[in-house]
């Protein structure tokens, strides 16, 4: 079985890990591997931390040496020139302590050298999720202020109400985390296009307050096929900053140079997710409003990872359509809409 459904996932004897080293077993469900990863991280990093302070005292300890070995050849050379050993013997002896210092300090490279290929390949182990960095501001609206405010709300297709009866009352109020569930065909994408204002209700009211809604799908459509993932990520640079910031926002959310004249249309779905979340970092003004639609669908376990750690820490307004009940839950929904 091939899935990214954690759920069904844990319903196995056995996990297998595809990676560019070959194939790991692990003797259990995914909550089992994922606890074994997690003890194999720790260890890692514990590795990496012990390899830098390794690194470091070697360092210091070339350095030190290097400095006793210059003091001892500077007093040598004095104690020679006083005694009065001739010129052709201070030449001898000079080339004698260069060879030593010279040979000194290859031993000495060769040891950092040693560490450091062990450090980095320690580094190129860390897997890439732990290393990446996105973060993005929210404008936090006051506790208990409405942002949505629907009375007998009701659209209509083709003569159709979509929701019979009385249509639709809820109030949403700012900082609420709120999953919008729903059989397929329920409405729940028409009911976001209507509190977004895309479309218009056919019948009942609509009340908001918002000022930076985001609204991000299942295809991340707010990102241009048409461009390279560098111009993606300047066409949201509202604030005009600096080139080698974009870059380095650009990076820290793991596009490397080479990826920078990548199109967008060549895109995977979960390295649409981290453009798409890097453009976030760098509009003027921070969302107070995020709504996501079905946005785990064309993401695989590391994507949800990093779209759970992003919004985890989102101040705003949430609304979420999602049929992953592990992710709603890692994100913290306080309340359901069930349509």
């Amino acid at each position: 079985m091939v899935s990214h459904d954690r759920e069904l996932l844990d319903l196995v004897d056995m996990t297998a890990e595809l990676e560019e080293k070959g194939l790991t077993l692990y003797g259990g469900n995914y909550t089992f591997y994922s606890g074994q990863k997690a003890i194999e991280q720790t260890a890692l990093e514990q590795d990496i931390h012990s390899q830098e302070r390794a690194l470091k005292q070697a360092k210091v300890k070339a350095r030190d040496a290097m400095e006793r070995q210059q003091k001892r050849d500077t007093r040598g050379k004095a104690q020679k020139e006083n005694a009065g050993v001739a010129r052709i013997m201070l030449k001898t002896f000079k080339n004698q302590s260069e060879q030593s210092t010279a040979k000194m300090k290859n031993a000495h490279a060769e040891k950092t050298s040693h560490i450091s290929q062990n450090l980095s390949e320690l580094r190129v182990s860390r897997s890439a999720i732990d290393q990446l960095q996105i973060r993005f501001n929210s404008l936090k609206l006051p506790a208990g202020k409405t942002v949505f405010d629907a009375e007998r709300l009701n659209f209509s297709y083709n003569g159709y109400q979509l929701w019979p009866n009385e249509g639709l009352t809820f109030k949403v109020l700012g900082g609420e985390r709120i999953a919008l569930k729903g059989l397929n065909g329920s409405g729940k994408t028409t009911l976001v296009k209507l509190l977004l204002g895309k479309l218009t209700p056919t019948s009942g009211h609509l009340k908001s307050a918002f000022s930076q809604p985001v609204y991000i799908d299942q295809d991340y459509s707010l990102i241009d096929g048409q461009l390279t993932v560098y111009q993606q990520a300047q066409s949201h640079n509202e604030l005009g900053i600096e080139e080698y910031v974009v870059r380095t926002r650009l990076h820290q959310c793991l596009f490397d140079q080479e990826d920078w004249d990548k199109p967008c249309s060549a895109l995977s779905g979960g390295e649409r997710l981290r453009l798409a979340l890097c453009c976030l970092t760098l509009q003027r003004h921070a969302p107070d409003l995020l709504i996501l639609d079905e946005p785990t669908n064309n993401l695989d376990i590391s994507g949800i990872r990093i779209l759970t750690s992003a919004v985890s820490d989102y101040a705003g307004t949430l609304i979420i359509i999602s049929h992953d009940r592990q992710f709603t839950g890692d994100i913290r929904v306080t309340r359901e809409l069930m349509l």
